[in-house]
C-alpha cells in the first residue's frame, strides 16, 4: 500500500471552498471508486484553517499511476487553479510488522 499525504494551501478558505468543490462535483466520490483507491479523506488543520490534508492510500504503484494518467487529472488542476492552491505531498509506507506495536492501543 502507499499512502500519500498532500498538504493543500490557499488563501483564506480557499482550501476549504476547494474540497466542498470536490466533494459536492463528485470527482472525490469518483477517485474513491477508482480500482485500487483505498482512501480518499480530507482533514481540517486546527492550527492553520489556510490549509487542508488529504490522505490518498491506494494498493499499490501501479493503481496510483493509472489514477495520475485519469482525465481526473485535469478536473483537480483546474480547480487547484481556481482557487489558487499550493501543494506539499509526504508518501508512505505503511509497517507492516510490530515495529511500533507497544506504542499502538487496539
Amino acid at each position: 500500500m502507499i499512502v500519500m499525504n498532500l498538504y493543500y494551501s490557499g488563501e483564506g478558505t480557499a482550501a476549504q471552498d476547494f474540497v466542498r468543490e470536490m466533494e459536492a462535483s463528485g470527482i472525490a466520490d469518483r477517485i474513491r471508486k477508482e480500482d485500487g483507491n483505498l482512501r480518499y479523506s480530507y482533514f481540517i488543520s486546527t492550527e492553520d484553517d489556510s490549509t487542508v490534508l488529504l490522505i490518498d492510500a491506494w494498493r499499490d504503484q501501479e493503481a496510483l499511476d493509472v489514477h495520475h494518467q485519469s482525465d481526473m487529472m485535469a478536473e483537480i488542476a483546474q480547480l487547484r487553479d481556481k482557487y489558487d492552491l499550493h501543494m506539499k505531498a509526504e508518501r508512505y509506507v505503511p509497517v507492516t510488522g510490530e515495529e511500533d506495536a507497544s506504542f499502538l492501543r487496539k
